[in-house]
């Protein structure tokens, strides 16, 4: 969890939190190769940060792979001051119903997990197989309409 900063052409800076939300905050973790329940912070809720607000307006749909292939503004191009400093949580835990070193814990019995966290299932290795996602108390399948190598790539990052 933090500050959010990029880096592009060759400095880093911040991002301005208007219309910062969890659909954002996702794609940041999944650019970060973190999973969890992803929670976005405004009005530099991790501390101002210094130099230039690279990113205004960003707005992504959640599906994303990278922050470059959501809805922004152009790089440079915002109205805001670091006050409103853009932040992120990808906390593993938040949302769990049980806490424990893994995604997917078991709890009185039964297994619990964080509202939308993938698995592999019946692979022969820990990283190949049936995709998976826990959803309202169960696991189930996700069918193969329209699947595609992008797909496969969100879930390998999910994991």
């Amino acid at each position: 969890e933090g500050r959010v900063e990029v880096y592009h052409d060759g400095k880093w800076g911040t991002i301005c939190d208007d219309q910062w939300d969890d659909r954002d905050a996702e794609v940041v973790c999944r650019q970060l190769g973190l999973s969890g329940n992803p929670k976005a912070l405004s009005w530099a809720h991790y501390g101002q940060g210094s130099g230039p607000i690279l990113l205004d307006e960003v707005e992504c749909s959640g599906n994303e792979l990278s922050l470059d292939q959501c809805k922004k503004s152009d790089w440079g191009q915002q109205n805001c001051d670091h006050i409103e400093d853009a932040g992120v949580s990808c906390d593993p835990f938040t949302g769990l119903l049980c806490m424990a070193p893994t995604r997917a814990a078991r709890c009185g019995g039964r297994e619990q997990a964080a509202e939308g966290t993938v698995r592999l299932a019946g692979g022969r290795r820990p990283s190949e197989g049936r995709v998976e996602v826990y959803y309202n108390g169960d696991w189930g399948t996700v069918c193969d309409d329209g699947w595609t190598d992008l797909g496969a790539q969100v879930v390998c990052r999910q994991l």
